[in-house]
């Protein structure tokens, strides 16, 4: 006959008035705040659930005829064609989005409400507009493509005229990203190095540039973003051509028409993969660069 330890017998009594484990779980997701309910609750219809159905459709091929798929030639050249193309356009916002917005701030001039807000206009304008008035501005005989046809430029209906569509729908992010942190900077500091006898290039990198940089890069990475998936306008001012301007929101498309939901799943299983680890780089550049001007 064995004899219990006063201990012991402790010890089971406390793990029978301990509830059960999914008892505990409810009364700590009580505890949740309902507004983290609500944001989890809408990331998962709105964002999780999309991306995993997606990976679950890709997933019905064969991993064989997932590789051929993802790696095929015009597969591979569209992906070229897209995620070059709206890098070089997203880092030419970057330029040219910092110059508007510093202008916009620095200076007063007639009519800057009205042409500031053009600058949304590509947020509310529908893209096979913009695509559709881009196509006819670039063509051999609109306004723009005439002047440059004569020097054998040609813009709509090659890749150069998916980069200016990419330019185009993307600007506002740039603009609107480096805006706020203009405002917010003090000009007094640019007069202090130049009474330090700062150069206008010396107080622009070692003043100014450093606490746009992160705001700049965001601004770059949300554009890319948006031009990686530009369809409506991108594909009125593209031959579509394959191998040529062919991007890959239309090779999808193309797959859709064809039944091969499968397939043009694939091809967005790739894109969505690439654009993460594009944005992940970013961020980690951007993460890098306010650490250093922490320093």
């Amino acid at each position: 006959m064995t004899i219990s330890s006063p201990r012991s017998s402790s010890q089971r009594e406390l793990a029978r008035r301990e509830p059960p484990a999914w008892k505990t779980y409810l009364l700590r997701l009580s505890k949740v705040p309902w507004t983290w309910r609500i944001m989890f609750a809408y990331l998962t219809v709105m964002l999780f659930v999309p991306i995993l159905a997606m990976f679950l459709k890709a997933s019905t091929e064969p991993p064989a005829r997932f590789w051929e798929i993802a790696t095929s030639s015009i597969a591979l050249a569209t992906y070229e064609v897209t995620f070059v193309t709206a890098l070089v356009a997203s880092l030419i916002n970057g330029v040219f989005g910092t110059l508007i917005a510093w202008v916009f701030v620095r200076y007063e001039f007639p009519f800057k409400k009205v042409l500031d807000a053009t600058i949304d206009l590509p947020f509310s304008l529908p893209t096979a507009v913009a695509g559709l008035t881009l196509a006819t501005v670039y063509s051999d005989n609109g306004w723009i493509g005439s002047l440059l046809a004569p020097f054998g430029i040609k813009i709509s209906f090659t890749r150069l005229g998916v980069g200016v569509a990419m330019i185009f729908i993307s600007l506002s992010f740039v603009v609107r990203t480096v805006q706020p942190v203009l405002l917010e900077m003090e000009k007094e500091t640019e007069e202090a190095a130049w009474s330090l006898g700062a150069s206008q290039w010396q107080t622009f990198t070692k003043v100014i540039l450093p606490p746009l940089f992160p705001s700049i890069l965001t601004g770059v990475a949300l554009g890319f973003a948006r031009a990686v998936g530009e369809y409506g306008s991108t594909v009125i001012i593209a031959s579509n051509t394959p191998f040529n301007d062919l991007i890959a929101p239309v090779l999808i498309f193309q797959r859709l028409e064809q039944y091969d939901y499968s397939g043009a799943t694939v091809i967005g299983i790739v894109l969505l993969i690439i654009s993460l680890v594009i944005l992940l780089g970013i961020n980690l550049l951007q993460a890098w660069g306010r650490r250093y001007d922490a320093k």
